[in-house]
């Protein structure tokens, strides 16, 4: 981005005829070009043009037919959101990396402690009793400080935000190069655009916080809903570009595949929630067992059995839980049902749009579709086919998730 982000102005809008051709540009000169005398040489082959940069002391006169115009206030607008766009795929990918370190870095440190104090406490019941005080005391802190941690970290889910920070990596690259096709191809940036642009990027930081105190998403909801990522859509009622069937395709998205992702995401969120119980439930157990262990009683070998007992089952559950990435596959169902959501709500909004009814645009958006649930053209139209005659089938819309 900022390779391009350097390109004067002067260069990068030229007539129409040109900008449509493929345009290879080569450096003269190994020399810094000056801003004001850098020129193009244009040579055309087969639609092929050849742009040559000339060094600082070769300022041949500049065609005037390639003469400079000047951006319009949206185009300018919409680079800045195009740059801010590059600069918040780069933070969350930075961010994302960090809580990936933060999942492993903190399992592997609980677990360690929690097997420590687990030794500790089976020592303190073979060792003398003045040489058992201090191994029962060290392995009652380790337990608490493990039942302590592994509290935050079930509150806090570091795979959940993981993935989160990947998906909102991954959905404003999209953006950035949705922004940059529509730079290149698209002769006029109206304010329109620019808006819209804005309202992605918007949606995409409510959906996506960076954050943890005050903005983190909730980890335990009831249950589990599609992630939104996108601005409200206008939804359309008119029959348009094969209407009928395209509704055919949101009916078996809605019914089939974002229910199931939804239903799985329920069924491990019940499991993720389980297991940030039973884990520092049992770190806690262990930590009393290890203070109460005296092995001149009844009652100190309970305690050492519950605090070697307690202490392998939490190292158990919290190596299920984060080992697992438990909270990540939450994560990552719903934001598989929240690209269902997002089709249904993008192809309901396209059916009979204006400037979509025609045959070239109705065939591009039915191939988009088909990429996106990894179909092709035909599969799509026999699976809408089949669901228009009333025929039950028990199939999914996508192939691809």
């Amino acid at each position: 981005m900022a390779a391009l982000s350097s390109i004067p102005s002067s260069i990068s809008c030229v007539n129409n005829s040109i900008s449509k051709k493929r345009i290879i540009i080569t450096n003269a000169s190994t020399k810094p070009t000056n801003f004001i005398n850098m020129s193009l040489d244009m040579k055309s082959d087969d639609d092929k043009l050849t742009a040559k940069i000339p060094s600082q002391n070769d300022v041949a006169a500049i065609p005037i037919a390639l003469q400079p115009c000047s951006h319009n206030t949206a185009t300018a607008k919409l680079y800045a959101v195009w740059e801010a766009v590059a600069d918040r795929v780069e933070m969350h990918a930075n961010i994302g990396e960090q809580r990936r370190n933060w999942n492993s870095l903190l399992l592997n440190s609980i677990n360690m402690m929690t097997l420590t104090a687990t030794a500790m406490a089976g020592l303190s019941a073979a060792a003398a009793h003045d040489s058992a005080l201090p191994l029962k005391a060290s392995s009652a802190a380790l337990f608490a400080a493990a039942a302590a941690m592994t509290a935050a970290v079930n509150k806090l889910q570091p795979s959940q935000l993981a993935e989160e920070q990947r998906n909102a990596a991954r959905l404003f690259k999209q953006l950035h190069e949705e922004i940059q096709t529509a730079l290149i191809l698209r002769d006029l940036v109206t304010e329109s655009d620019v808006a819209n642009a804005m309202e992605r990027v918007l949606a995409l930081d409510r959906a996506y916080p960076l954050p943890l105190i005050g903005a983190m998403l909730e980890k335990f909801p009831a249950e589990v809903e599609g992630a939104v990522w996108w601005p409200p859509l206008k939804k359309s009622e008119n029959g348009g570009w094969r209407g009928e069937e395209m509704r055919e395709i949101v009916r078996v998205l809605r019914e089939k595949d974002k229910q199931d992702y939804l239903k799985l995401g329920n069924t491990a969120l019940k499991l993720n929630k389980m297991l940030a119980v039973l884990g520092p439930v049992f770190a806690g157990a262990a930590a009393v067992g290890s203070a109460l262990s005296d092995s001149s009683s009844g009652v100190g070998a309970l305690g050492v059995a519950v605090a070697v007992g307690g202490g392998a089952l939490a190292t158990i559950v919290n190596s299920v839980e984060h080992g697992g990435q438990v909270g990540m596959v939450v994560e990552m169902y719903s934001n598989c049902a929240g690209f269902f959501q997002n089709m249904e709500e993008s192809i309901e909004s396209a059916i009979g749009e204006e400037g979509v009814e025609s045959s070239e645009d109705g065939e591009l958006m039915e191939m988009k579709v088909s990429l996106k649930l990894g179909r092709s053209l035909s599969q799509l139209k026999d699976l809408a086919s089949s669901r228009q005659h009333g025929t039950d089938i028990d199939e999914f819309a996508s192939k691809l998730l």
